[in-house]
């Protein structure tokens, strides 16, 4: 069942959870995932924003956060010796992929553009088309504790950007599209960092793309 009451997760709350529903799509041999391999994954470089550098106490105390909220904690079915962890999303909110998809990213990489987020949830659910993406959107926005929220548009920008409401109200600052930063990319030959190397690439691409037409338009509107 959904949570009572609006959920107000922690940045490490909401870095886990994110974490937990991409690996299960993605990675889905590892999944779930132990304590060491859930720690790493909140800690990539690559595909998260903000980089964190979460400890193990940190980790534990997000798990049992997530855990009280109905969310996530250890799989109901570990055969093993070593303790794993799951998410419980589809129990507590019956997500489609689409919505799955959409709120992972959002958790994993803050407010994002329509575009943005078709390129980013390519591996975890494929959207044909940008009207597919705000579909998802909207009905997220449309629950009757709304998940998402359209944020005002910035200053010289054309996309207004997206924004989960599972850590609560997002503040105006969290609305400012996060600085460029150069991208080089390491494999420390853990799995889950090749996945977000690849997805980080297939992000770029689609960005570099849309800068390209952007520029392209420009250039024919100047000599029009």
């Amino acid at each position: 069942m959904p949570p009572t009451q609006p959920l107000r997760l922690t940045p490490a709350e909401a870095r886990v959870l994110g974490v937990l529903i991409e690996k299960e799509v993605t990675t889905p041999e590892y999944y779930p995932l132990s304590l060491n391999a859930l720690i790493n994954a909140c800690n990539q470089r690559s595909n998260r924003e903000p980089v964190m550098d979460l400890d193990e106490e940190a980790v534990r105390q997000a798990l049992h956060g997530l855990e009280d909220d109905g969310l996530a904690g250890r799989t109901r079915s570990n055969d093993g010796r070593v303790t794993k962890y799951e998410h419980w999303l589809g129990e507590a909110f019956n997500f489609s992929r689409a919505e799955s998809a959409l709120i992972c990213i959002l958790l994993l990489r803050g407010p994002q553009t329509p575009g943005e987020l078709r390129g980013r949830t390519e591996r975890m659910h494929r959207f044909e088309e940008i009207s597919d993406v705000l579909a998802g959107l909207q009905k997220l926005m449309e629950r009757e504790t709304p998940l998402a929220v359209v944020l005002p548009r910035q200053p010289g920008t054309k996309e207004s950007r997206y924004a989960h409401l599972l850590s609560g109200p997002v503040e105006a600052s969290a609305a400012q599209p996060a600085a460029a930063v150069p991208y080089a990319p390491t494999f420390t030959g853990d799995p889950g960092d090749q996945d977000g190397r690849i997805a980080q690439l297939e992000a770029t691409v689609v960005q570099l793309k849309s800068d390209l037409e952007t520029l392209k338009k420009r250039f024919d509107d100047l000599f029009a």
